[in-house]
């Protein structure tokens, strides 16, 4: 649809696809954008292939389906490449941001694609060095606003700090903060 931008995020049960896809829409929304946000489900457990969709758009968002034709394609969990067609509906100008330690020439050529664009970052190894633990899901937002520029990383920023200030400690809460800076800094490009 004209003048909607569509995110897919890819990510398995547990790593945060469904909140990065949430979380980013109420950036937006903070912008003064319209804005949906929701999941899609297989096996609900942990590990399992998770979707989630991001709509952002300037008019009202008149339309309430999956996304088939994104604009921006988001994996979080490399070994998804290997079980999910990640480009499924992607379009010539369509941008892929992966969660890898590969160089976005090596996953162009391993995804066999021709078009579109590709970045990649290895939030993995972000989220441990500032969380202790791999929940890729906030690196790959960073990466994400650096590739894309859908809305402004200031105001992605304060909305993280407004939902989660009493849900997590404020180690948590930096650890995150520094992850999504380190990985829209980090973010390699073709």
């Amino acid at each position: 649809m004209k003048g909607i931008t569509e995110v897919v995020w890819h990510g398995r049960g547990g790593q945060g696809a469904v909140t990065a896809a949430k979380l980013l829409a109420e950036a937006a929304l903070r912008e003064g954008k319209n804005v949906q946000a929701f999941p899609e489900f297989g096996a609900e457990r942990a590990g399992a292939p998770v979707r989630s969709f991001t709509r952002i758009s300037d008019s009202p968002i008149t339309i309430h389906c999956s996304i088939t034709a994104p604009d921006y394609i988001v994996v979080l969990d490399p070994t998804l490449l290997d079980a999910v067609d990640i480009t499924e509906g992607m379009k010539p100008d369509s941008k892929i941001i992966i969660n890898t330690v590969n160089s976005p020439k090596d996953e162009r050529a391993a995804l066999g694609i021709n078009g579109g664009k590709i970045f990649t970052v290895d939030a993995t190894s972000i989220s441990v060095a500032k969380l202790g633990r791999n929940i890729p899901n906030m690196p790959m937002v960073g990466a994400l606003l650096k590739a894309t520029g859908v809305v402004k990383l200031e105001s992605l920023i304060e909305i993280f700090k407004e939902d989660f200030a009493k849900k997590f400690t404020p180690e948590v809460i930096k650890g995150d903060l520094e992850a999504i800076e380190q990985a829209y800094k980090e973010v390699k490009a073709e």
